[in-house]
């Protein structure tokens, strides 16, 4: 087979079995249609630019199903220059979560629209979004330059470094599990109503990638690998902020942790109030502690997600410097109140909190324990019944031991290393 490319594809209408084409513009290597499932011929490859003589039996819809595919194959084959993906692609739609996961209040948080559920392609098209340089002002900074995967799609820095070296206002947090909030806002002060308006606020931030949706659209326009995945997820090639940001959001919804050893242990139980068999005593009694009146924190982090409802005052301090919510709204009910993301993968988010004050695990607890202060917008949950005293737990170092142990075991390590999740980009 000198000179000929073996080439698997499909077309709209129906699957091509491997066959030989054609095209004269791959490295100036002539390639000959040989047979696929329609056609079948007999060749002859001579020496090169010498006459290819061959003898067919065809029909004529085939083949002018294999003139329009073959550009798709060329696309394909130039797209392996710069990116590194499979042939087919990766399950972004269909993951095989466990079965609670399907259970109220579990399903309740899900905040998918109707207009943007998650397919693969799509997905696809997210995950080389999300890692592309060219998305901020000098190609410096991309999504996942402040939400790393080895941290849990967040920034192991107190604050983020933005494409001019200029430093970001708050912690960046994780984004792992982003599906699941029920009242479907983001940022610490849930200035974005959804997460589509999200995934273009970075880009257009002055700091933090300095690009104007104009600019966006232009240098996406300019990338030889964008068309045939723009095509594939919409049917052309066209780019506009909102299919971008419908693929960058398709791509962080689908980023869902649920192969932890938390989740190992709740599925060989009815509720997550039985001791789990995979669990050490330590580990079980940390659950015990946030799930039960000892520490209450289940009461914010609710459901198997381990995430809150809404933003609140955690007491971080008795005078405001950082309004949040406040801020955004304008109301002085939600000055100090902050989004309130899952705890899943908590061991690999550190800093904590949404300035990163606190370093570890159990600077957290200790917080909670003992160090929640008193404001006029402090959550009641934190209070001291029918008082607007801080409430204090009162916790023995096994507890709070107890509490950061339970906490690691929401850690899902095939996240942070799972492929479909990494950079797509070819290393130079």
């Amino acid at each position: 087979m000198n000179g000929l490319n073996k080439i698997l594809f499909r077309s709209s209408n129906q699957l091509f079995l491997p066959h030989f084409s054609f095209l004269r513009t791959l490295r100036g290597t002539p390639y000959l249609v040989c047979i696929t499932g329609n056609i079948l011929f007999k060749y002859v490859a001579m020496k090169k630019y010498s006459l290819i003589i061959i003898s067919s039996i065809f029909l004529f819809t085939a083949c002018e199903e294999l003139a329009s595919a073959d550009e798709e194959i060329i696309d394909t084959l130039e797209l392996s220059e710069y990116l590194n993906l499979p042939s087919s692609p990766f399950n972004y739609s269909a993951i095989d979560v466990p079965g609670f996961f399907n259970l109220q209040p579990n399903t309740e948080q899900d905040n998918t629209p109707n207009d943007n559920s998650v397919t693969d392609w799509g997905a696809t098209l997210g995950r080389v979004l999300f890692y592309d340089k060219i998305l901020s002002s000098n190609n410096t900074i991309s999504c996942s330059s402040c939400h790393l995967q080895e941290s849990g799609f967040s920034d192991p820095d107190q604050f983020s470094i933005g494409f001019e070296g200029g430093l970001t206002g708050r912690n960046s947090m994780g984004i792992s599990n982003a599906m699941y909030y029920e009242n479907g806002h983001f940022f610490w002060d849930e200035r974005a109503a959804t997460l589509e308006e999200q995934v273009l606020m970075p880009i257009q931030d002055e700091v933090e990638m300095g690009l104007t949706l104009t600019e966006l659209v232009s240098k996406v326009e300019q990338q030889p690998y964008y068309p045939v995945l723009f095509e594939q997820v919409y049917g052309d090639d066209e780019v506009t902020p909102d299919r971008i940001s419908k693929a960058l959001a398709q791509f962080v919804r689908s980023i869902v942790s649920y192969q932890s050893k938390y989740d190992e242990g709740r599925a060989q139980v009815n509720n997550p109030d039985q001791n789990f068999p995979n669990y050490l005593d330590l580990e079980n009694l940390g659950k015990d502690i946030f799930f039960g009146g000892r520490g209450d924190c289940a009461q914010c982090h609710t459901s198997d997600l381990f995430v809150g409802d809404e933003a609140r005052n955690n007491g971080l301090d008795a005078i405001l410097t950082d309004l949040g919510l406040g801020a955004v709204t304008g109301n002085a009910n939600d000055n100090g109140k902050f989004k309130v993301g899952s705890l899943r993968n908590i061991e690999l988010t550190a800093p904590y909190m949404h300035d990163g004050r606190f370093e570890t695990l159990e600077e957290v607890v200790e917080h909670y324990n003992s160090g929640v202060q008193a404001s006029a917008t402090l959550d009641n949950r934190l209070e001291q019944r029918n008082s607007n005293t801080p409430r204090r737990l009162n916790l023995s170092d096994q507890e709070k031991a107890a509490l950061v142990a339970f906490m690691k075991t929401l850690t899902d390590q095939e996240l942070i290393l799972d492929e479909k999740f990494s950079s797509p980009f070819e290393e130079k």
